[in-house]
């Protein structure tokens, strides 16, 4: 049935639309306080001044929002990326994003910015994004390659490390240290829609700078020369398909922190239903990356412990037993 889905692309994405819409009803349900349905639309619906209005949408909504925004971005991305680079194993941290955004964020706790404003590891983590973006351009601005591309970015990203490495080495507080571990293990806690306004308006922005690059990853797909006779700008295409990233990307990080796995994953996914066309599998990796953030959010809700799990331990925990079981499914079609 899912592979009949597969075959034209519209009745997928319907279907991942209509699971969208139910996970996001789960996500109003469960919490600390949990509700039934009825009381989901109420709150949404119904008097703003009610408890359960309050709690679903200054609490709920915008976490449930993010989750969409920030699971298609790395979705999307991650399909994008493997198309460009045409490696299977390509994700959004391999541009060094998700790093430096880590980077600027380490950087606001240390500096106690995060205790002036509530906006300012946010803002630092997208500023860190925008200034490996920078670099990245400058680096690769004469020989945009893959390869350059590729290596620019390992550079970037080992780079951020170290420095996140060092700041932490500096921090004398140890609850300090704490915050910036856990802010980098990932969350969609206590976000509100001040988070949304800050960080939505740079991923959809990246979604515009990459809307319509399916064609030229499909051209790409046969090769460097075959995209050149096609009429394919393939160094405006890199630039479209990293710039976006990095925008989508960095925003994203900045607001719920660095969560891996999901633009790595989800492509493979579809690509197990639909082929491996990169043009079709665009919108259902962004649909489905949606919906993976949005399950896993609902997990770190569960009490495990002396605290409660972090977003980027359960997509990790989620992420790479799907990614090994791909790994061992390809192997096996190849021989």
């Amino acid at each position: 049935m899912i592979r009949a889905l597969g075959q034209n692309g519209t009745p997928l994405n319907v279907a991942l639309v209509a699971i969208i819409l139910i996970v996001a009803l789960m996500s109003g349900m469960f919490g600390q306080v949990d509700l039934d349905l009825v009381q989901v639309g109420t709150a949404v619906f119904g008097p703003a001044d009610s408890p359960e209005a309050i709690i679903v949408r200054e609490l709920r909504l915008p976490r449930v929002l993010l989750a969409i925004l920030a699971g298609a971005s790395l979705g999307y991305s991650g399909a994008a990326l493997q198309g460009l680079l045409r490696n299977p194993l390509a994700d959004p941290g391999v541009i060094g994003v998700s790093a430096s955004a880590s980077l600027g964020a380490v950087i606001a706790i240390y500096m106690g910015l995060a205790a002036l404003t509530p906006v300012a590891i946010p803002v630092m983590a997208m500023v860190g994004a925008f200034a490996s973006t920078a670099i990245l351009m400058l680096l690769a601005s004469r020989d945009a390659s893959v390869l350059t591309l590729i290596l620019a970015g390992i550079g970037i990203s080992s780079l951020a490390t170290a420095a996140i490495a060092l700041v932490m080495n500096f921090t004398s507080n140890p609850v300090t240290v704490q915050e910036m571990v856990m802010w980098m293990l990932g969350s969609l806690e206590n976000r509100t829609f001040d988070d949304l306004t800050l960080a939505g308006p740079f991923i959809v922005a990246g979604w515009i700078v990459m809307m319509g690059v399916g064609q030229g990853l499909n051209a790409l797909s046969l090769g460097e020369d075959a995209a050149h006779t096609l009429g394919i700008d393939l160094k405006r295409l890199r630039w479209r398909v990293v710039l976006g990233t990095a925008l989508s990307v960095g925003a994203t990080v900045s607001v719920c922190g660095a969560v891996g796995f999901v633009g790595l994953v989800v492509p493979h996914m579809v690509r197990a239903v639909i082929g491996y066309e990169p043009r079709r599998l665009l919108l259902p990796s962004a649909l489905l990356g949606a919906i993976l953030m949005m399950l896993a959010d609902i997990l770190t809700r569960l009490p495990i412990g002396h605290g409660q799990l972090r977003l980027g331990v359960v997509m990790a925990i989620i992420g790479a037993p799907v990614f090994l079981y791909i790994v061992f499914k390809t192997r096996e079609s190849m021989r």
